[in-house]
């Protein structure tokens, strides 16, 4: 799956930063690190069933990941980068575009669109 192929990018990318955060951080760490191996969960998940509806759960789990990428970057933390975080955004914006096209897609093959 082509989406599936972006959101790798994604993972290649903030995973290493990730696993290099100081176990202080180990809560958000683990629960950054579950939500990225959910996402191709879901992203599996909607193609093999066809429902519109599972596509929107991954559009979510999206959502999920841009605001833990956001709470790690944040002043008060630093987990990332403001540069750090402007790379990874651009990833998830990317397989984000693709999933929103995959939407509109699938809402028309059901006749909803």
């Amino acid at each position: 799956m082509a989406v599936v192929q972006r959101f790798d990018g994604f993972v290649n990318y903030l995973y290493p930063m990730l696993t290099n955060t100081h176990r202080v951080h180990r809560v958000l760490r683990d629960t950054a690190i579950a939500a990225v191996f959910e996402q191709y969960r879901l992203f599996h998940a909607a193609g093999k069933s066809n429902q519109i509806s599972r596509v929107y759960e991954a559009d979510a789990g999206l959502a999920f990941l841009k605001e833990l990428l956001r709470f790690m970057a944040s002043p008060e933390r630093k987990l990332v980068s403001r540069r750090q975080y402007e790379v990874a955004s651009v990833h998830l914006a990317e397989t984000g575009a693709m999933l929103g096209a995959w939407a509109k897609t699938a809402q028309k093959r059901q006749g909803g669109g």
